[in-house]
């Protein structure tokens, strides 16, 4: 079976190391992005099953890319999991209201994260 492809679309590049080392070491696929324009153009060319996705991002904020990823047919059924330092109940509302399919904030437990990842991706596939 085909590993699990997964977008990080972030800009702290010591997050983006233990995310990518965490994630590949969990056994997926990983590609990771620095801005927002990045993390649609790589959105559209990889299918990833799942995007982690920071709001706080270079060129479009993680709020626009996940917007346009919902309005685009192809990666419509991307799983979002917006992962920031903002732990505000608006940023959270606001990112569910776009349809993020989950909220955590920075900093973050690395085995709650790959729990979460896991459930997504494991409702994706139910």
């Amino acid at each position: 079976m085909k590993p699990k492809k997964i977008l990080i679309a972030e800009d702290e590049p010591s997050i983006v190391l233990s995310l990518e080392f965490l994630l590949q070491n969990a056994g997926y696929e990983v590609t990771v992005t620095r801005d927002g324009n990045e993390a649609l153009r790589m959105s559209e060319r990889e299918k990833p099953d799942l995007i982690v996705l920071d709001i706080m991002l270079p060129l479009l904020d993680g709020f626009e890319v996940c917007r346009r990823i919902r309005e685009n047919e192809t990666l419509g059924h991307t799983k979002i999991l917006m992962l920031t330092a903002r732990g505000h109940e608006s940023a959270i509302e606001k990112s569910l209201a776009l349809g993020a399919n989950a909220y955590m904030t920075k900093p973050f437990s690395t085995r709650e994260l790959v729990k979460k990842i896991n459930e997504l991706l494991t409702t994706a596939a139910a």
